[in-house]
């Protein structure tokens, strides 16, 4: 099967901010993405708001529940308590946890499993009690010790974070390299049992390598590329490119 589509909306969300107006409206831009394939809606509500803002989510909640009850919400972010009290409120689909610091411009890395792992099964044991899906955000290179802490946590997921295959737009040699770095690590997760997920500067290019490497891939979460390829063609559109891609 294809991997789904989640479109990150943090982008939408910081443009609509840089005015005290009503737009871009995220629900409504995240109704045009479900309405034409998405597959779910992410969201990172940091704690400075500067994108996301904490009284978004039970719009987007509301939005799924009551026009497109198939999709999922996904939220994103690091574990602390007023993160998981968001969580329990809006009651998200899936939950990602990202080891992000609050002043990071945006995630640039994964979790150390192993020196993190019975903070991780604590949050894990909750989110899962509440009925969420929990995938942890993942390093591209990680280990087969890693990978097994991961899995110990009791998450049901990873997500593979791909900046550093983002980053390889110009270089095709690098691209191979950094695609080799996670077919391996998709493998050891399939062997696991790790459903996997990834996200970070992926586009329409990029994508079908990817999909290529990791057969296991169920989901990516796209906002920065997808936001950016609206400004051109819709949003409509951009949404229907990326789903093509996925597959």
């Amino acid at each position: 099967m294809p991997a789904e589509l989640s479109v990150n909306l943090n982008a939408i969300a910081m443009l609509r901010n840089r005015r005290d107006l009503p737009w871009p409206s995220v629900t409504g831009i995240g109704r045009i993405a479900l309405s034409n394939g998405a597959h779910g809606l992410t969201v990172h509500p940091r704690p400075d708001q500067r994108h996301i803002r904490f009284s978004d989510l039970p719009e987007i909640r509301a939005l799924i529940d009551d026009e497109f009850p198939q999709a999922e919400f996904n939220i994103e972010g690091y574990p602390t308590e007023d993160f998981l009290d968001l969580v329990e409120a809006n009651q998200p689909e899936q939950v990602t946890l990202v080891p992000d610091d609050p002043a990071q411009a945006t995630s640039d890395h994964g979790w150390d499993f192993e020196g993190n792992g019975a903070f991780l099964r604590d949050v894990v044991r909750r989110l899962k009690k509440g009925g969420a899906r929990v995938s942890l955000f993942c390093d591209p290179d990680a280990s087969r010790a890693s990978l097994e802490a991961a899995k110990a946590t009791g998450a049901d997921r990873i997500e593979f974070y791909t900046g550093p295959y983002g980053g390889t737009h110009d270089d095709p040699a690098r691209a191979a390299a950094e695609l080799a770095k996670l077919e391996a690590a998709g493998r050891i997760a399939a062997e696991l049992g790790l459903g996997v997920n990834a996200g970070h500067d992926l586009t329409v290019a990029n994508l079908p390598a990817l999909a290529r490497a990791l057969p296991n891939l169920l989901e990516v979460s796209i906002g920065h590329g997808l936001t950016a390829d609206a400004l051109e063609y819709g949003m409509a559109e951009t949404v229907r490119r990326f789903i093509a891609a996925c597959r």
